[in-house]
């Protein structure tokens, strides 16, 4: 004969397992909406706001200068769709999670001689960079200052090369870990860098472009 609080003393423990399961399973499950979903609305809305505020500033006639909290420059890739705005420095608290793309310290500003390096989230955050992999040889990037509107070509892309590969920054950008990737002579050149493949930080895709034209505003 059967005693149910026996029985009930069995089934309990898996009950609770169950339970457990199913809460684990919501709480991960809300997790990856946040990060995929609600992450990227606030990030491309804030990135929107900064673009229109830095326009506003400079029909005014302000003068914006490259800062860590505010951007001083507009990147347009055409066959991306994106229209982004560009803040001095790449870390990931204060620039690459609001969703804007990061100008690395120390290389060239817009329309210089050198290497203009940039830096953006391919997943999450806004994910401006999210198809930058899309990018062909010939395809225009434009960056937007006060001033001028930048136009660089794209010329080539390195797949995959390690996180730590500071060639591709130096002012004749090129790869140490690859080294037939990348330039030899000095010249205008646009190094845009994400994180690939997506929804890791394993390795780094990078996108060069050169200086095609500057059109002064």
């Amino acid at each position: 004969m059967k005693v149910p609080g026996a029985v009930s003393g069995r089934v309990r423990p898996l009950w609770v397992a169950a339970e457990c399961a199913v809460t684990l399973g919501l709480v991960l499950l809300l997790f990856v909406a946040h990060q995929l979903w609600w992450t990227n609305r606030q990030a491309q809305q804030g990135a929107a706001r900064e673009v229109s505020a830095l326009e506003r500033a400079w029909a005014e006639g302000a003068a914006v200068g490259p800062g860590p909290d505010r951007a001083h420059a507009v990147l347009v890739i055409p066959r991306l769709r994106l229209r982004a705005p560009v803040v001095e420095g790449v870390g990931r608290a204060e620039v690459l999670d609001k969703g804007f793309v990061g100008h690395y310290p120390g290389t060239a500003r817009p329309g210089r001689p050198g290497n203009l390096a940039l830096a953006g989230h391919r997943t999450t955050h806004g994910e401006p960079f999210r198809h930058l992999d899309r990018l062909e040889a010939g395809d225009e990037v434009r960056v937007e200052t006060r001033d001028a509107v930048h136009t660089y070509v794209v010329d080539s892309t390195l797949p995959q090369t390690a996180p730590g590969d500071s060639g591709v920054l130096r002012p004749v950008p090129r790869s140490d870990v690859r080294p037939s990737y990348g330039y030899r002579e000095r010249g205008h050149y646009l190094t845009l860098t994400t994180c690939t493949p997506a929804y890791t930080s394993t390795y780094r895709l990078v996108v060069w472009g050169k200086l095609r034209s500057v059109r002064l505003r």
